[in-house]
């Protein structure tokens, strides 16, 4: 999905704008992040000007107590905006825009795909690289022409009128699944890419449930909710980048990391997905493995993923490492993220995982 054009939106239902703060909200000299009853109402009169000749969709507003810059987000945040759109699902809304910084919306926005896998629900996540208002103008509040917030979000907002189910993020004039979206630039409008080759969760969403299953849906989620905020607190997920060490580096780390209760461990190899051999770390994965964690192979390079086509990357698969196979770092961390928080035994993550990886993503990495 790309290029989301300017055309008068399908539906009428109202589409729930959720601010979590950001570039996108920051004002002033210096920058620095409005408070939500400061910015909220100046954005709401500037989307209101704006409406008519760029058919926006009638838009409502849903209360949000957790605004902070994206660097310094948690796991127990990434929560609180799931279950923020979990209890507005569950009243019959269904159209969602979320903004947030840039820093962690594709970690943000591949866990609420993992996490709304298998609903209805329409969510596109969205920022900028610089902020909506002018801060030359001190008198009052207007939309900075030279900045991608404004064009971000009315194209976000377009984007969800639509209704198409799933997670999306919509940045620079495209939009894409959440869990194939990564960050490349630092501070360039074209900072995230994307892609359209993208399997589960993207895959388990469906145009719209019936209502016996969306009820017994939306049941299950919310029978989980205060277990999945007590693991929150604790969950950790450990990324182990590997540059040209002695194995007994890696064997070192990963040693000190099984320590830990049950966790997810990502492990950045060369290539795709190469880790240097030693007989001590194949023990140390295995041992790592015995005693519940998860470790998942990714690749340093930002695009085509890992493979087992190489013998100094297959060998680790045999001590229960598991591939990432396409996904993103990011997209890693939210599966890691969402199997510790819903499901209660490294087994049972164990056979999620295994059930839900992009197997067709693995075999077009080995094409690749």
């Amino acid at each position: 999905m790309s290029n989301p054009s300017i055309k008068k939106p399908s539906t009428s239902m109202p589409v729930q704008l959720i601010y979590a703060g950001g570039t996108f909200g920051s004002y002033g000299r210096p920058l620095a992040p409005l408070d939500a009853d400061v910015f909220l109402p100046a954005l709401q009169q500037l989307l209101r000007a704006h409406s008519h000749h760029e058919y926006l969709p009638d838009i409502s507003w849903l209360d949000n107590a957790l605004i902070k810059d994206s660097s310094q987000l948690t796991a127990s945040d990434f929560v609180h905006f799931y279950h923020l759109l979990l209890a507005a699902y569950a009243q019959d809304s269904r159209q969602f825009v979320l903004i947030t910084g840039t820093d962690t919306l594709s970690y943000l926005g591949a866990f609420l795909a993992e996490a709304f896998a298998g609903s209805d629900i329409c969510v596109v996540v969205t920022g900028s690289m610089r902020p909506l208002l002018d801060s030359e103008v001190l008198q009052t509040y207007t939309v900075d022409s030279h900045s991608d917030a404004w064009d971000n979000l009315s194209a976000s907002l377009r984007l969800a009128a639509g209704g198409e189910p799933g997670v999306k993020i919509c940045f620079g004039g495209e939009a894409w699944p959440a869990q194939t979206v990564q960050k490349i630039h630092s501070h360039d409008f074209m900072a995230f890419t994307g892609h359209m080759r993208a399997a589960y969760p993207a895959n388990s969403y469906q145009k719209r449930l019936p209502a016996a299953r969306l009820q017994h849906w939306i049941d299950d989620q919310l029978a989980l909710n205060d277990v999945i905020s007590s693991r929150a607190e604790t969950a950790s997920i450990y990324p182990i980048y590997c540059v040209p060490n002695s194995p007994d580096v890696l064997s070192a780390q990963l040693k000190a990391l099984s320590q830990q209760p049950p966790s997810g461990i990502i492990l950045l190899g060369f290539g795709a997905g190469n880790i240097p051999y030693s007989t001590g770390l194949a023990e140390v994965l295995n041992h790592a493995y015995q005693v519940g964690h998860m470790v998942v192979c990714a690749s340093q390079c930002p695009f085509g993923g890992v493979s087992d086509s190489y013998a100094a990357g297959s060998w680790q698969y045999d001590y229960h490492v598991l591939a990432g196979g396409r996904l993103t770092i990011s997209a890693i961390y939210a599966r890691l993220l969402w199997l510790l928080l819903r499901y209660d035994t490294p087994t049972r993550r164990r056979q999620r995982w295994t059930h839900t990886i992009n197997q067709s993503d693995i075999a077009v990495s080995r094409k690749d």
